[in-house]
């Protein structure tokens, strides 16, 4: 299926971002591909200028995790996980009742530094990714820093993290490889290898386009990692793909990402099969609005559900210049 199979009809709004409400061109699409909600841009949740934390002006990489069930006491009912990109980046945290906000952000951010002796020392941190694991009943952090290792800790209250280990690095992978970075790790069997997790991330080498790397493990620590890419930029057009999130849905996993083409960009979606084996690129998941905040670009998206209700907490505008947005989703769907 060709990326244009879709059609979109794009009006835009006049506005401009606001820390919970904003304004955006309105997408009209059909259903969304594999059957999944169809989401429509409700408002913005976090802009760079209106936290106390800081230090680059720009923030990326939303992780929205629902805690109420899971965790004593929790700061909200859900914990969203962001951070700066630049240096020195910062793991960071923000905390709501409900998907559609407000958030706020928790005081003593950054809760991880691109300092932590005597594990590393680094120019950033970022691209928070959150599981929870259930075996082990903690939140597992995984993220980057450099943009070669990403790297895991660990929390009993998704707040104070304890260090774990390096997960993924370029050593782990084919010569030539540059970054191995914007990890998202999911809870997902695949028998055949003996894994109970996958994880997808953006991999680039010295011919400088990202695609979608991929691997398996049985316990979330020690991975196997593909040495061919899962998503080829070039299969679906684009210059550059990243911020992969796992979708499941009627026995067979989808993979949505970002895309660029050298100027703003739409979230695709490919089928992988629920063994990982297909490669069906479906088209657009989701197209950007042409309006504040998205302006041409939507990335890294992380889902939710709130009272029975889909969500996608997102990356909307210029990269490194962005703010954090919310969409909502028209139909259920049976999304993690």
């Amino acid at each position: 299926m060709t990326l244009d199979r879709r059609l979109f009809l794009r009006t835009a709004t006049a506005g401009g971002a606001l820390l919970a409400l904003g304004a955006q061109g309105t997408t009209t699409a059909s259903a969304a591909p594999g059957g999944f909600p169809d989401y429509r841009y409700v408002r913005t949740l976090l802009t760079p200028e209106r936290l106390s934390y800081n230090p680059t002006g720009e923030i990326i990489f939303p992780c929205i995790r629902g805690v109420y069930d899971k965790l004593s006491n929790p700061l909200g009912r859900y914990y969203l996980y962001y951070a700066p990109h630049d240096s020195p980046g910062g793991i960071c945290l923000a905390h709501g009742d409900s998907l559609e906000g407000p958030f706020t952000e928790y005081a003593g951010n950054p809760i991880v530094t691109d300092d932590w002796s005597p594990h590393y020392k680094v120019s950033h941190v970022s691209s928070p990714h959150v599981l929870w694991n259930a075996d082990a009943r903690e939140l597992w952090l995984y993220f980057h820093g450099e943009n070669t290792t990403t790297r895991l800790a660990r929390s009993k209250d998704g707040v104070h993290f304890t260090y774990d280990r390096t997960v993924l690095s370029t050593a782990m992978m084919p010569a030539g490889t540059t970054e191995t970075s914007y990890a998202r790790v999911f809870r997902h069997d695949l028998p055949a290898r003996g894994a109970r997790y996958v994880m997808l991330f953006m991999w680039n080498t010295t011919a400088n386009h990202r695609d979608i790397g991929w691997g398996w493990s049985a316990d979330g620590r020690n991975w196997q990692f593909a040495q061919q890419p899962l998503i080829d930029h070039a299969a679906v057009g684009a210059v550059n793909v990243g911020g992969p999130h796992l979708l499941t849905r009627g026995g067979s996993a989808y993979v949505v990402y970002n895309t660029d083409k050298g100027s703003g960009g739409d979230i695709l979606i490919t089928e992988v099969g629920r063994d990982f084996s297909r490669r069906d690129h479906l088209g657009v998941f989701y197209a950007s609005g042409t309006a504040a905040p998205e302006n041409g670009r939507a990335a890294s998206p992380s889902f939710g559900t709130d009272g029975g209700v889909p969500y996608m907490v997102y990356e909307a505008g210029e990269r490194l210049s962005g703010s954090i947005a919310l969409a909502r989703g028209t139909v259920t769907g049976s999304v993690r």
